[in-house]
């Protein structure tokens, strides 16, 4: 597969999820509440992927790797931006 359709696709779901109700989606929630609480959880998945590459365990380094970019394509969308931006 390739990334970068898989990080087109999922900033396709995070643009969905732009009209959602907040009470019934995360991503909702985190837009309404810009920019305050997606770079507050942008610093929380930083600091984990830190301490996860730290400890040297390959499975946590890949999953908070994951929660962090997640949250940064919650990032790059509410400023009207794509993963394709950043590739460029």
């Amino acid at each position: 597969m390739n990334p970068d359709s898989v990080l087109a696709r999922v900033a396709d779901v995070i643009e969905s999820r732009r009209g959602a109700a907040p009470g019934q989606s995360y991503v909702a929630r985190l837009l309404a509440r810009a920019p305050d609480a997606i770079l507050k959880k942008i610093g929380e998945e930083a600091t984990e992927t830190v301490m996860a590459s730290k400890d040297g365990v390959s499975e946590r380094i890949v999953a908070e790797t994951a929660d962090l970019w997640f949250h940064c394509l919650v990032m790059l969308a509410q400023h009207g931006l794509t993963p394709a931006d950043v590739l460029a």
